[in-house]
């Protein structure tokens, strides 16, 4: 007979975490190729360019000080598709282990380069979400919140996919 839920508090977590973390990495990598990166949005004028708005966010990724120009360079064109492509694998579920993984080596390493920035009292833009957006301690905190998710799903897909799921479970059971 089959159990009457098969959705337990680690399946919760996992579902919460997929379309979080799924949702906040594919609003990142759109906004930082189609929102304008400038303060002239409110006097109506829109900067739909995409090589622009990866230049300004080439900035963004130099003033944390940690790699050179070329590799700015190569990160801020490449980070948002990447963030595109994990975020879309992450709410379809496919191969949730190897994704999830993958997004909390990014997301550890995105709050180590934030709180590394924030001790360092850089005053800089945090370049998250495509807009100027200060670093300050709530960014700290909103990158420790997401990674300790990304944490928690990835280690829970990982205890889910050694358990055999209870309507599988069922269909072995002589019925009748």
């Amino acid at each position: 007979m089959l159990q009457s839920s098969p959705f337990n508090y680690r399946r919760l977590i996992i579902w919460i975490g997929r379309l979080v973390l799924g949702g906040v990495f594919v609003f990142a990598g759109f906004s930082k190729l189609l929102l304008p990166n400038t303060h002239l949005w409110p006097m109506f004028v829109l900067k739909f360019s995409v090589t622009t708005n990866l230049m300004q966010f080439t900035s963004q990724v130099e003033s944390y000080k940690m790699i050179s120009p070329e590799g700015a360079n190569f990160v801020a064109h490449t980070l948002p598709f990447g963030e595109i492509l994990l975020g879309l694998l992450l709410l379809i579920g496919w191969r949730l282990r190897i994704w999830a993984t993958l997004i909390t080596l990014i997301m550890v390493g995105f709050l180590f380069i934030v709180t590394r920035a924030y001790l360092l009292h850089m005053d800089i833009n945090c370049g998250c979400f495509g807009k100027p957006e200060k670093l300050t301690i709530f960014t700290v905190i909103r990158d420790a919140a997401l990674s300790a998710l990304a944490i928690l799903t990835t280690w829970f897909a990982f205890l889910e996919a050694r358990q055999q799921h209870p309507w599988s479970a069922g269909s072995s059971e002589k019925t009748g």
